[in-house]
């Protein structure tokens, strides 16, 4: 008692009935397909059911260490552009300034290989029109007005190393911190990739940590007027 078999009479050779298929029919009335059918979705319906892709990082410059260029590195890495300062331009600052002006007794080196002190640093940035904002080690990293700090340095200890061995010896190192599409990141030259922080209250407890050290100091990267009205602060009255 089966269904009686389609003759092929009147019909050309690879129509939709011989394939089993029915022509879809397009009710003039309410738009729905004869037979119960259904009306394919518009293109912009269909894409707006669409999952749109995931954000992509976005894109963070990290330049890695090189002899002994970590003030470079870190000016660099803060400002997110390999251009801003360049070794010549540091070796030229230090050559310029007298040892009376000299605050720190980090060494220096005569022949541009790098290790340079706080004073190098704070002259670089005055030649891009920000100032270095030594912090007091003795207040709360709360006070800070994050929105008007442009990013961080910080000088702390690292071991040397020899080749791949790890000396049991430790050096004055600087690294760089700022913010990158809502996260903070450690720009540290000597890892391997910038290391996410987190949001403001994890820079927060990360800053702290670092000043808990012993031989640890902070540098806050500002606009010259937000030095001038000191608006860095948060108390500032």
């Amino acid at each position: 008692m089966g269904s009686t078999p389609c003759s092929g009479k009147g019909r050309g050779v690879g129509s939709f009935q011989e394939l089993g298929c029915m022509p879809w029919k397009v009710s003039k009335q309410k738009g729905e397909a004869a037979g119960g059918g259904c009306v394919p979705e518009s293109y912009e319906a269909l894409n707006a059911r669409v999952t749109p892709p995931p954000q992509q990082p976005p894109a963070i410059y990290h330049e890695k260490q090189h002899r002994e260029l970590c003030a470079l590195h870190a000016l660099n890495n803060v400002f997110q552009d390999g251009a801003a300062f360049s070794r010549e331009a540091l070796q030229d600052i230090y050559q310029r300034l007298s040892p009376s002006t000299l605050v720190t007794p980090h060494k220096k080196s005569m022949l541009g290989n790098g290790n340079y002190d706080v004073n190098v640093i704070m002259a670089a940035l005055q030649t891009r029109g920000y100032e270095a904002v030594w912090w007091d080690k003795r207040r709360d990293v709360s006070s800070i007005a994050l929105a008007n700090v442009t990013g961080f340095i910080l000088n702390v200890p690292s071991n040397l190393r020899w080749g791949p061995l790890r000396l049991p010896l430790k050096r004055q190192h600087w690294i760089g911190v700022r913010e990158v599409g809502g996260v903070y990141y450690n720009l540290d030259s000597k890892l391997r990739n910038p290391h996410p922080i987190g949001t403001a209250d994890e820079l927060r407890k990360f800053l702290r940590h670092q000043l808990r050290g012993k031989n640890c100091e902070l540098l806050l990267v500002v606009p010259e007027e937000v030095e001038v009205h000191q608006t860095w602060r948060t108390d500032n009255a």
